[in-house]
């Protein structure tokens, strides 16, 4: 149903006419109107000069719809749920009862016609619009559709309180934008303020390392990445979708009207005791922007490789090769290895008042003192290349390069490794042996790829075991099949050397150690001891908690460099680097598992045999 047509007389006019109001007051109510935005009729009935009973009536005869008084209505919460609330906040339009098709609709502004359109489209119900008070209104929206909101997160509420939520602090720049900043200012008294706070919060909390907002058709979906893997936490209310994104965008200083691409940000929340940075990225998806944020809590950062789970002998390889006046060191592995924490472990120990040591990163995750980062920004002809030219002219001893994308980059770093540079950067491939192959698939040639190199490191990240909940099992045939090795192959057949099994035996947990002991090189797989957790609440039943480096760990000997200059495949490289006593991954793997850190299971979904 349409609006019937109104009176061409202006309210205020008319009420003065009617003698409900003066002048002089309607003069106020007009320069709080062109002060603050509201409208004249809102503005007349907070400073007090008309009950609004009294303007409901006179806007009911001024445009010939019926008046409501929603003082001594009550809305039922199921009724309220056809309309979403973002838009009944925007219009202030508000649900009152259903009769058969027929959906009455209290509205604060009976000019605003296209909402009624609007309004008919999403509830696929005829409108019948009433009008109520928008002083009254506004009260009554504002606590039905935030008690909406509250129910679902009174759980995550209570993490804020854990963590002194008053202080919780977002530390951004002063937006420019004016829009932005009047559309950040309009949503802080929103439920959405709340809700996004204890995400933020309870995730750093539980230890997530990121943050998935994740829209679909029918629901909103939040999941916290926790050592490694996907939980889902949360599912807000599908009429809050418009209001998150935007919230997380202005906190990121994103463009909030800007839909079709990606965009990348970032979030400073300051927090009691600490101050958390969140890398922000958004992008388009089917039925919203999906928001990934990535947790850089530097309290957390520990720069000490051997609590990573590197083994002695490859720790010391790795600060053998990063303590030489020039060369390269490589770090390969997919996306969230552990790869740039390494490059910042050996970083930090040869991070001295002698050396200058400068870095081209993408983006910049934790700020180390003492070294010289560079933020890399492609779009302004920023690049990994671009900024290894600037720092050869900045007198460097150390460069670190983000990542070897193309050959100009790679071919700059060999360079500068044979020109008296110690140059540390990282690669994404599966092992170290193929590092040498995809340096050379880049068009590197062999013999500037064999001087230069002196380590390739691969790593992954394995769960670890729950120490609450861990018991001693016997794996099944079956695991052994999927790990692509007999029950009664020994670890002499495996190629492992006696010092390995020795550092083990020492480096075990304390319910590996006593079942190690008798553990030779002629030890049958299925004679090892093999743990698991039963699954508590510390680990949330998963059984599972925490996570653990493993490491291939390849330096440069004679026999490998001559090897890369014969242009032989990875295979090769491999047998001689293990004839030589490297770890593969899925050896160091093993390794794990004897001590007791991990299961079968973790080794042969991270690792390759």
């Amino acid at each position: 149903m349409a609006a019937p047509a109104a009176s061409s007389e202006r309210l205020g006019d008319l009420l003065v006419r009617e003698g409900l109001i003066t002048r002089e007051q309607l003069e106020k109510a007009l320069q709080e109107q062109r002060q603050s935005g509201t409208r004249v009729g809102y503005n007349l009935v907070k400073l007090g000069f008309i009950p609004e009973t009294e303007l409901t009536k006179m806007l009911a005869r001024q445009h010939k719809m019926p008046a409501v008084d929603l003082s001594k209505f009550e809305v039922d919460p199921r009724i309220a749920k056809l309309i979403p609330g973002d838009l009944a906040i925007k219009h202030l339009v508000l649900p009152l009862k259903r009769d058969g098709r027929t959906l009455t609709v209290a509205m604060a502004d009976p000019t605003n016609l296209g909402v009624l359109d609007d309004l008919k489209f999403i509830t696929r119900y005829d409108i019948f619009p009433v009008i109520g008070g928008e002083f009254t209104l506004k009260t009554v929206i504002e606590k039905l559709y935030e008690t909406a909101v509250d129910t679902q997160v009174a759980d995550l509420m209570s993490v804020i309180d854990d963590m002194g939520g008053e202080d919780i602090e977002v530390l951004e720049e002063k937006e420019e934008d004016v829009s932005a900043a009047a559309l950040s200012a309009q949503m802080d008294d929103a439920p959405v303020v709340k809700l996004i706070n204890a995400i933020l919060t309870d995730a750093v909390k539980r230890g997530a390392s990121d943050i998935h907002f994740e829209c679909f058709e029918h629901d909103i979906r939040v999941r916290y990445r926790i050592d490694g893997a996907l939980q889902e936490v949360m599912k807000p209310p599908m009429k809050l979708k418009a209001a998150l994104i935007s919230r997380f965008k202005i906190m990121a200083q994103l463009n909030i009207a800007e839909r079709r691409v990606p965009q990348d940000g970032r979030i400073k929340l300051k927090m009691p005791k600490k101050v958390i940075d969140y890398r922000v990225s958004t992008l388009p998806t089917l039925f919203g922007e999906k928001i990934v944020l990535r947790i850089l809590d530097k309290g957390n950062l520990t720069l000490d490789l051997e609590k990573f789970g590197i083994e002695p002998k490859a720790e010391k390889d790795l600060m053998e090769a990063v303590s030489n006046p020039y060369g390269m060191v490589l770090v390969t592995g997919p996306t969230g290895s552990g790869k740039t924490t390494t490059l910042y472990s050996a970083l930090s120990k040869v991070n001295n008042i002698d050396v200058n040591i400068m870095t081209a990163e993408d983006p910049v995750e934790y700020n180390l003192y003492g070294v010289n980062q560079v933020l890399v920004r492609t779009e302004i002809g920023m690049t990994f290349a671009a900024a290894l030219k600037a720092f050869l002219r900045q007198d460097p001893n150390i460069i670190m390069v983000g990542e070897i994308r193309d050959l100009e980059t790679g071919g700059i770093a060999i360079k500068a490794a044979l020109t008296g540079h110690m140059v540390l950067s990282t690669l994404h491939t599966n092992s170290a042996p193929e590092t040498v192959t995809r340096l050379m698939d880049m068009g590197l040639e062999p013999f500037n790829v064999a001087s230069a190199l002196n380590l390739v490191l691969a790593q992954r990240l394995l769960r670890r075991i729950c120490s609450n909940c861990k018991v001693q099992y016997t794996p099944s045939a079956e695991e052994f099949d999927v790990a692509k090795v007999r029950a009664d192959t020994t670890l002499r057949s495996l190629r492992f050397q006696q010092e390995t099994i020795d550092n083990a035996k020492i480096k075990a947990t304390k319910e590996a150690m006593p079942l190690l002991q008798s553990v030779t090189l002629d030890t049958p797989v299925m004679q090892l001891p093999f743990f698991k957790g039963k699954g508590c609440d510390s680990c949330n039943g998963t059984g599972m908690k925490g996570r653990q480096g493993v490491y291939e760990v390849m330096p440069m000997s004679p026999n490998l460099r001559r090897l890369i200059l014969q242009s032989v495949g990875a295979a090769e490289i491999k047998d001689a680097a293990v004839d030589e006593g490297m770890l593969t991954l899925r050896m160091d793997g093993w390794v794990k598992v004897m001590k007791g850190i991990t299961t079968l299971e973790q080794v042969v979904r991270e690792t390759s045999a």
